[in-house]
């Protein structure tokens, strides 16, 4: 069935989405602002500036990871680091300063000439792209390849599955549901407007002060229909960024080169340096570690840090510790309990879990303090509308048997037979979960721990509703960063009960409670910031009251940076990874 949210609609809420619109409308470039002229370093040098700035052209990039991402079509992934690397051969309508700290958390226009124009209602957005834009091929980019993007990566689930569900739940639909470009081959869907080659049109259901963040996700980068073969789309991607595909081998390589048909004049952020960029998959992590403190390679591209054994080194070292990175990111460690697989649809059974849980251990398990804050809510610290308040607190925060098994006991239960799961290549993930098995054995929960692919964590098992059901999945190991900074870009697609999946799910709770949905229903249209911002904060509460969600640490990524990159930038928007985009290299 089609999703959808009947909200009312007021001129004040039109007024909100003008007043985000201005306040993002003209950032600072990278390259007009302070951070450009830094180089050098010192710990936590690339939070506050670029690093080791340069435009130095040639050499080649290396990126490595361990695992393999859920997909490289940017309208088929739904992990920040690909929405991230993805920019490179990808544009969408709008993106990220490329720049550190707070300076790289605003937007700027990427493929559009401008952020977008709203309709005094707030019910339409117009963005006009630049002009002379072509893809590899040296063909024009248009607005009705913007249009078929969205269309592919939202309206096709059975094909594309990973992204997240905005623009399928925001759009007027057909009357006739539209059952997207693959089902449906000789209609459109009509509330995206192309009226000329450049110009796109959106209708939404209600004012959405967020648009011009949501259309900065992959999802909008230009895909010519004719040359969209679905899920197969990934081993040829046509490229509108300033790197194109030289190669690519599913699960080992990928490799891209520089687009001789890029335009320097139609993309003022992009630098286009190295003459290789490669991407080398299944790594394991100590060598990816390795690689870097070697100068080998010049990006972890998952970003979450080195390994426990390398981050002691490091710490030991002056020399190693000047060259890293320490911050948030807007990202949540939790323990998500699914709230359709048996007991845990009882509320008390899951609160069972709440208590039981050591969040000492947890936090000793991920690296310490320096890989994260025990957490108590859903919204980190540094996403608007957080609210300190712990409903389930703990002596210590080192769990409680007693009331643990007090509320086993209101549940109707002795004992419970669950499984945990965890991301096979994330070996904090997995001792995190060990942590968790043990304590939660104390108190008669008996959870074994199943590991799964990073890459396909969404799609085929954590992710897929029934085949938590099938393989009675009560507990999920999960890490969330903010699809953009606001609450609502943090929060919707892992609370609100309409954004659930049958595959790609991020709602892994499965919570649909009609009081938190109304919650952020209310808050996509409220035009006071204060307002919408209290509102993310109650929504937050009203999780953790139905406590499908153990918030464990506010995560911290420690990252390392070798001599050998240059333009080196962390930011709140990338969940304090490196900005993929200009990065360079010495060598």
């Amino acid at each position: 069935m089609r999703r959808s949210r009947t909200v009312a609609l007021t001129a004040m809420a039109a007024a909100a989405v003008l007043v985000v619109t201005g306040c993002n409308s003209s950032p600072k470039s990278a390259d007009s602002s302070s951070s450009s002229a830094a180089s050098g370093g010192g710990a936590d040098a690339a939070t506050k500036n670029i690093v080791n700035a340069s435009d130095k052209k040639g050499g080649t990039v290396t990126f490595e990871m361990k695992g393999t991402p859920d997909s490289l079509d940017p309208g088929n992934t739904y992990y920040a680091y690909i929405y991230n690397f993805s920019r490179l051969y990808a544009r969408p309508l709008t993106t990220f300063n490329p720049a550190a700290g707070e300076e790289g958390n605003k937007l700027v226009p990427d493929l559009a000439e401008s952020m977008g124009q709203p309709s005094a209602d707030g019910l339409t957005w117009t963005y006009k792209l630049r002009k002379g834009l072509k893809y590899d091929d040296g063909t024009p980019i248009t607005s009705k390849d913007v249009k078929y993007a969205v269309e592919r990566s939202n309206f096709a689930p059975d094909v594309n599955s990973n992204g997240p569900t905005y623009f399928h739940d925001l759009l007027v639909d057909n009357p006739t549901p539209y059952a997207g470009p693959y089902k449906d081959k000789e209609g459109d869907l009509k509330s995206i407007e192309t009226p000329d080659d450049t110009t796109i049109i959106f209708h939404l259901q209600h004012p959405f002060a967020d648009f011009d963040y949501l259309v900065s996700a992959p999802q909008t980068a230009p895909v010519p229909q004719a040359k969209d073969t679905g899920a197969d789309y990934v081993k040829h991607i046509v490229s509108s960024g300033s790197f194109k595909f030289e190669s690519y081998e599913d699960g080992k390589q990928a490799v891209l080169v520089p687009n001789t048909n890029w335009d320097q004049s139609t993309d003022p952020i992009r630098k286009q340096l190295p003459e290789k960029i490669v991407l080398k998959m299944n790594i394991d992590q100590a060598t990816i570690d390795k690689d870097l403190l070697a100068g080998n390679a010049q990006v972890d591209l998952v970003g979450q840090g080195v390994d426990p054994q390398t981050q002691a080194q490091i710490l030991q070292n002056p020399k190693l510790k000047a060259k890293t990175d320490n911050s948030y990111g807007g990202r949540l460690v939790y323990l998500a309990i699914n709230s359709k697989v048996a007991p845990f649809d009882n509320v008390d059974c899951r609160k069972a879990v709440q208590f039981a849980i050591d969040k000492v251990s947890v936090q000793t398990a991920v690296g310490g303090p320096i890989r994260g804050q025990i957490a108590s809510t859903v919204l980190p610290p540094d996403i608007p509308g957080h609210q300190d308040f712990n409903l389930f607190e703990t002596k210590d925060n080192k769990g409680d048997e007693a009331k643990a098994k007090d509320a086993l006991k209101a549940c109707g239960k002795d004992s419970i037979n669950t499984v945990i799961s965890a991301r096979t290549e994330r070996a904090t993930e997995v001792a995190a979960a060990t942590s968790i098995q043990a304590a939660l054995k104390k108190v008669g929960i008996n959870a074994e721990i199943q590991q799964y692919p990073q890459g396909k964590y969404l799609t085929d098992s954590a992710g897929a509703p029934q085949f938590t059901q099938d393989h009675n999945i009560g507990l999920m190991m999960m890490q969330w960063g903010a699809d953009w900074p606001t609450g609502y870009g943090f929060l919707q697609q892992i609370v609100d009960g309409r954004a659930i999946k049958a595959s790609g799910n991020s709602n892994l709770s499965q919570l649909n409670d009609p009081a938190v949905n109304k919650l952020i229903d209310d808050a996509a249209v409220n035009s006071d910031k204060a307002a919408r911002e209290k509102i993310y904060g109650d929504i937050d509460k009203k999780v953790m009251e139905q406590a499908v969600i153990v918030p464990l640490t506010y995560f911290k990524v420690f990252l390392y940076r070798p001599d050998s990159a240059t333009n080196l930038a962390s930011n709140p928007a990338w969940s304090g990874e490196y900005d993929y985009l200009n990065i360079g290299t010495t060598k």
